[in-house]
């Protein structure tokens, strides 16, 4: 059965057609082939490489490239892949934002991912110009952890900032954390709600923000590890 009814992939379909601009390419990093072990860890792998298929199906100005551990482990270590389902996506010439998808993509977040699509195509974001200038100021690296669930729907507010500004700025990367495939990591954060933000591991922010306390989150993040 698809993940995507027939009604819902036509919507995506006219979407991407009105909004994709230029070639988006996503690197889906998953378990080795048959890897039984790691399917029973997290039931969601399967479905993940379902779902990004679909999604790339959709388009013409979409593909997917599958990557496995133990075959593509060069890639996992060149793209800082740590935790498996994870979803890269590269624009243009194979551009790297510094987005990523860690879980599926689905419920409230599969927004998130035909958003970020849109973006990555385009290669710019809808984030206003006092928040752009200000990204371009940026004095050290920034790490965006943001943790959600499918059912949340606050979450998508904050993935989105977050991974809008790693498309402005070459300093930031942004990590969707999808908490209940990866219990351990959003319980090495003390993640009891959704959203949670963590940045450079000295900043949180809990539920959804404006962007304006976004970007004064990320900056005082961005202070102390200058």
């Amino acid at each position: 059965m698809s993940l995507l009814s027939e009604k819902d992939a036509q919507y995506v379909r006219s979407f991407f057609e009105e909004n994709l601009e230029n070639p988006v390419e996503m690197l889906l990093f998953t378990a080795a082939e048959g890897d039984e072990l790691a399917e029973r860890k997290n039931p969601y792998l399967k479905e993940t490489l379902e779902l990004i298929e679909a999604v790339a199906g959709l388009s013409d100005k979409l593909s997917v490239r599958v990557l496995r551990q133990g075959t593509d482990d060069e890639l996992f270590e060149a793209y800082g892949i740590h935790e498996i389902p994870a979803t890269v996506l590269l624009g243009p010439a194979e551009t790297d934002y510094g987005i990523r998808f860690y879980g599926i993509p689905a419920g409230y977040e599969f927004r998130s991912l035909m958003d970020d699509l849109v973006d990555v195509s385009k290669g710019e974001t809808r984030l206003s110009a006092k928040t752009k200038e200000t990204l371009q100021t940026l004095a050290a690296d920034a790490h965006f952890q943001v943790f959600v669930t499918p059912t949340c729907p606050y979450c998508p507010k904050a993935v989105r900032l977050a991974h809008q500004f790693a498309i402005e700025s070459p300093r930031v990367r942004a990590d969707m954390v999808e908490a209940t495939e990866f219990p351990d990591w959003a319980g090495k954060y003390n993640v009891y709600g959704v959203p949670k933000t963590v940045i450079n591991d000295v900043e949180e922010i809990e539920g959804a923000l404006p962007e304006e306390m976004f970007v004064d989150a990320l900056m005082r993040a961005a202070a102390v590890k200058a």
